[in-house]
């Protein structure tokens, strides 16, 4: 079986409200690259990486007038592929959902969220975490601005998984104009992004405890040196998902990442920086799993066009990678 993470890069601007694909001349909401370049481009990654179910992050909107699932349906009719079902969890406001697209002849899937709304020691994702974020005996309420989904998959051998995908929020910070007040909202985002963190790995806990197999895949939007506030926290969001006390979450990537050597390290992104007239590279992009599957011996893949040989070697996909979004899938292989 294959498994895939993959955020997409304002995937809400190819359809119309009818969920029909845009597939024109127009601009897409990528920096010169027009609707049809960037569906094609999507349309060659996904049938190249042959997922039976990819947790897409930043998937189609849904609201009032627009559907998630309207739209990725049309999405993969428009390619063939396999996965042509979709299943979404509890919905957000930024334009960006949360949304697995999968082959329902290998998968049988459901929404199943876990915890009570009003718990306020791991309450359901679309609830209020409360903690003391800044240690002044002040309780903080902490929100999802996209809550994450979590799925029961049953595999066609009768294995049940436990599938949590996961955007956590990013620490740009946005309408600052001074450095003063850059840093604050910078401390203040990634306080909350390490709250959420917390509040994602005490589900992971409760899972672990419990014995399911378990798999946590997403956009963590961060990982060990991102940012210079890393030190005032001690730890990365990375680091406190994955777990350093009792049963922990492996993914080799993120431990490549929390432990570096001298030479390349893994990256799952690539951002242009227009000041510095530049492209930056990050680890953002995270496939997670319990213990009882990592001893199955999976394997993961980044869909890097640089990195990734076969990738390199094949030029349509390599330029379908680097037009489709600015980040590049992660599959995970596993016999189950």
């Amino acid at each position: 079986m294959r498994l895939a993470t993959y955020n997409i890069e304002w995937f809400d601007a190819l359809f119309d409200d009818a969920g029909q694909l845009l597939a024109d001349g127009g601009w897409s909401a990528r920096h010169d690259i027009t609707r049809a370049q960037q569906t094609e481009a999507l349309g060659i990654v996904f049938t190249a990486m042959n997922a039976d179910a990819v947790m897409i992050v930043e998937a189609p909107d849904s609201n009032s007038r627009r559907d998630t699932a309207r739209a990725l349906k049309s999405f993969a009719a428009a390619f063939d592929l396999r996965t042509r079902e979709v299943l979404t969890g509890f919905l957000n406001g930024t334009q960006q959902e949360i949304a697995l697209l999968y082959d329902p002849a290998v998968l049988t899937v459901r929404h199943a969220p876990e915890g009570d709304p009003r718990s306020g020691d791991a309450p359901r994702f679309d609830g209020v975490f409360r903690i003391d974020l800044d240690i002044d005996a002040t309780e903080d309420k902490v929100t999802f601005s996209k809550p994450p989904l979590e799925v029961e998959a049953v595999t066609a051998q009768g294995h049940v998984l436990r599938l949590i995908g996961a955007h956590l929020k990013s620490k740009a910070p946005h309408g600052a104009q001074t450095r003063d007040q850059i840093m604050r909202l910078a401390i203040a985002n990634r306080r909350k992004q390490l709250a959420q963190a917390i509040w994602l790995r005490r589900r992971v806990d409760a899972h672990l405890t419990g014995g399911d197999s378990l798999i946590v895949l997403g956009d963590l939007n961060d990982g060990p040196g991102l940012d210079e506030y890393e030190d005032l926290f001690g730890r990365s969001s990375v680091e406190i998902v994955l777990g350093d006390g009792g049963p922990r979450l492996f993914d080799p990537h993120a431990y490549l990442a929390l432990h570096p050597r001298l030479g390349p390290q893994p990256t799952t992104a690539r951002f242009y920086l227009a000041p510095e007239k530049r492209y930056m590279q990050a680890m953002l992009d995270y496939i997670m799993v319990s213990p009882d599957l990592r001893a199955r011996a999976p394997e993961w893949r980044i869909w890097h066009p640089f990195d990734d040989p076969v990738c390199w070697k094949t030029p349509e996909l390599r330029e379908a990678l680097l037009t489709a979004s600015d980040h590049f899938p992660v599959t995970l292989d596993i016999d189950i």
